[in-house]
């Protein structure tokens, strides 16, 4: 009998070990995260399930490229995914179908259709970041009043790998573009 509670004290510990250790790693390491809709297509596409890394901005700040999931500003409990476009002291303009960074025009070989719509030039605050959806005519993003620029405090970390489906499996890339 003694035997029976030993073993039973042994499972429900590591059960216990393995909660606290599961909680501590999707508070503050990574994360999975569902995309859900077209805005990021075709990088990104509906569905589709990521690893959402949550460590790495608690030592540098989030860069230009990069894709990351935030809460949304006029919901919190709503979560979205963009591509930041602009970090704190750029200034950005969308002319003609074309993003301006600083005045340089992007070349966006990730998108599949041109940015429409005329919009800024605007230069991005402290502490807040100008996000676009990849599939720009279709994305609440950046330019809209109701997201806006984000909040560092409302980014929750960055896209670094696609697991499912396994056929998409691998590696977020950040394009050539956004190399400084």
């Amino acid at each position: 009998m003694a035997a029976e509670k030993s073993a039973l004290r042994e499972y429900l510990e590591a059960f216990v070990i393995a909660v606290v250790l599961a909680l501590f790693i999707i508070t503050f390491i990574a994360q999975s995260f569902v995309v859900q809709g077209r805005s990021m297509e075709p990088t990104l596409y509906d569905g589709e399930r990521l690893l959402v890394d949550k460590l790495t901005y608690r030592f540098r700040p989030p860069r230009a490229g990069e894709i990351v999931v935030f809460r949304y500003p006029a919901d919190p409990s709503r979560k979205f995914i963009k591509r930041i476009i602009g970090v704190p002291g750029d200034e950005v303009m969308i002319r003609d179908t074309v993003v301006y960074v600083n005045g340089k025009p992007l070349q966006e070989d990730y998108i599949s259709a041109p940015t429409y719509g005329d919009w800024g030039p605007r230069k991005v605050p402290s502490n807040s970041y100008f996000v676009l959806g990849d599939n720009r005519n279709n994305s609440d993003d950046s330019r809209f009043p109701d997201v806006g620029f984000v909040s560092r405090e409302l980014i929750m970390g960055r896209a670094v790998a696609r697991y499912w489906p396994l056929t998409a499996l691998g590696i977020i890339e950040i394009p050539g573009t956004f190399a400084r």
